[in-house]
């Protein structure tokens, strides 16, 4: 089992950079148009970007998202990105550390990133599989405890699972479970999705229960139904996934709203397809605390080395920065009370479930403020 685990993690990796794992489905962020400020009254080098983040402080409301280590092979991958992440201030998260929980040796590969970030806020990641399995609070600790994390991710995969050859797609009572690692862990917990978005009733479920962090990681980015479907292949499974692997789940900005929604006072990552600087504002305006990516920052290490990234991210935040300007804002979160414009496919959806798109944008962005002080 543990040759399989950390083997797998090399194999996702070598998929990513060279298949279109990518889902075909929209992330529906193009159906939220930031209205444009002629006349800002603010001065670009007013705008600062910082923001509090899940009990830290980001310099800017960016974070790399977990998605490798626990092969030795990749161990130079966690530690360039989390370099990356200590010179930008903003986060960076881990891949799912249970191959170092089965084989301690792998524990390198992910602590490379704490080493090379002794100051970014780092998270760590466990699947919520393993804890309908068995993994207790235990574990949970010992993967912040690996890598001297500020956070630990707990990720929501049932779609993966059901498709990986190898896969567990064990769910039950792990809602009970997350509690009590957001209980008894010692750092924040943030509930997160793997491609296929969170939505309003598990967002207000958890929130109930205590978690106040989430990573939205929707319909629209990196499929992970898509990724085991490709392994599957090779290892001659005959399951097809058909449509689900490009068009189920709930696209990045419908769960974004979801998830505000149901938890106004929530810290909320916007990932899943954010692929520029104006993806980024477009999600932060609709209500995301942040917004997170992976798979871009991956492609240009490996296609560009460490210096190809930090420039992608430096033009994501430089993006983020002017649009911040053109609104007459001077903190990234005044993009909450900036006239947005939600319409089309994206205003439909919302309404469909119950969000009113004009109350969204013009009174519940304003009272999700309300748990912020922004000036």
């Amino acid at each position: 089992m543990t040759g399989d685990t950390s083997a797998r993690k090399l194999e996702h990796l070598k998929m990513i950079v060279s298949s279109k794992v990518e889902s075909r489905e929209s992330t529906l962020l193009e159906y939220v148009r930031i209205v444009h400020n002629p006349t800002p009254e603010v001065n670009l080098g007013d705008v600062d970007l910082g923001i509090d983040f899940c009990g830290g402080r980001l310099k800017a409301p960016l974070v790399i998202t977990g998605m490798t280590g626990g092969h030795p092979d990749v161990e130079w991958i966690n530690r360039e990105l989390a370099s990356v992440a200590e010179e930008l201030g903003i986060a960076i998260g881990v891949g799912s550390q249970r191959a170092a929980i089965e084989d301690p040796s792998l524990a390198r590969t992910f602590r490379a990133a704490r080493e090379a970030a002794p100051n970014a806020f780092l998270i760590a990641n466990l699947g919520a599989p393993q804890l309908s399995l068995g993994y207790s609070v235990r574990e949970v600790r010992m993967a912040v405890e690996m890598i001297d994390a500020d956070a630990i991710a707990i990720h929501l995969n049932p779609g993966q699972e059901a498709y990986q050859p190898e896969g567990d797609p064990f769910y039950r009572g792990v809602i009970g479970k997350i509690a009590e690692a957001a209980e008894a862990a010692g750092v924040p917990v943030i509930v997160k999705e793997t491609g296929n978005g969170l939505s309003r009733e598990t967002v207000a479920q958890l929130r109930a229960l205590g978690v106040r962090c989430f990573d939205t990681a929707g319909l629209g980015g990196t499929n992970w139904i898509k990724i085991e479907v490709f392994r599957g292949k090779k290892a001659g499974s005959p399951l097809e996934a058909g449509p689900l692997q490009d068009f189920w789940g709930n696209p990045t900005a419908v769960a974004v709203m979801e998830a505000r929604a149901a938890a106004p006072d929530a810290y909320i990552i916007a990932s899943g397809g954010v692929r520029n600087g104006l993806d980024a504002a477009r999600a932060i305006a609709l209500g995301a605390d942040a917004a997170g990516v992976a798979l871009p920052a991956i492609r240009s290490l490996l296609s560009g080395g460490r210096g190809a990234t930090l420039k992608l991210l430096r033009a994501f935040e430089y993006q983020l920065r002017t649009v911040v300007y053109m609104v007459g804002e001077r903190r990234a979160r005044g993009l909450w009370r900036a006239p947005i414009v939600v319409w089309g496919r994206l205003a439909e959806e919302a309404a469909a479930r119950g969000i009113d798109p004009r109350w969204y944008a013009n009174i519940l962005r304003l009272e999700a403020l309300a748990y912020k002080e922004v000036k």
